[in-house]
């Protein structure tokens, strides 16, 4: 197990040393983003699966092992992720359709308000789906991803241009490109305390929040990339 510090500075690191001394600890001495603290981890971890797991996920007994024996089994799949569901124990959305260049910037400003462009957005969330069966998907959330290694060596890692979101967006369509499949694996259920950041604000605040700004600031980069 690695446990990867993108330079928090909350302290966290005496504490497992204590409690956790067999768990192999990086710490960044700067924050560069998501993606770069999960390839500091990728570039340590060995096995032939690599799982990335973040800190705000529970995972229930057997499911790791569930999810595993899944990627045994299915030999074309380079990354999968399981169900991921609220605490209350409701679906969580995590599947995805690969978007187009405005959807992005109604999704996550007051512009998805809009009923007329409900259907649109339910249909790139994949809604109309009950999620109860394993299934082949554009791309999956990055809460919690497993990776084949060989397919990771041959799609590298995540792209650190990304300092938060839209990572896993690209990573997955690499994966596509590279003739490995996605997968969801509705079998392997864990539970994710997920919070939308600009969910919980005001309309003008959330639109000019720097957490907004950064997320459509990264599907700009996406979109330059894959135009």
């Amino acid at each position: 197990m690695i446990v990867v510090d993108n330079a928090s500075g909350d302290g966290l690191q005496p504490w497992l040393t204590e409690h956790y001394p067999h768990v192999k600890q990086i710490s960044l001495p700067n924050n560069k983003g998501y993606a770069a603290g999960n390839n500091a981890g990728i570039r340590q971890a060995g096995g032939e699966y690599i799982l990335i797991l973040n800190p705000d996920i529970t995972v229930l007994p057997g499911k790791l092992e569930a999810l595993l024996k899944f990627m045994d089994d299915h030999p074309q799949c380079g990354l999968a992720g399981p169900r991921l569901v609220n605490p209350d124990g409701s679906l969580q959305y995590s599947t995805y359709k690969f978007p187009s260049f405005w959807l992005p910037l109604f999704r996550r400003t007051f512009l998805g308000n809009i009923p007329a462009l409900n259907p649109w957005l339910k249909d790139y969330q994949m809604m109309a789906w009950d999620h109860k069966e394993a299934r082949a998907v554009d791309w999956l959330l990055g809460a919690c991803l497993i990776v084949r290694r060989q397919a990771v060596e041959e799609v590298g890692l995540m792209d650190e241009q990304f300092f938060l979101y839209v990572e896993d967006t690209d990573w997955c369509r690499r994966f596509w490109a590279s003739k490995w499949e996605v997968w969801y694996v509705a079998s392997v259920e864990l539970v994710h305390f997920h919070e939308r950041l600009s969910a919980q604000k005001p309309l003008l605040s959330a639109v000019f929040s720097k957490i907004t700004w950064i997320h459509i600031s990264s599907w700009f980069k996406y979109f330059q990339k894959w135009k």
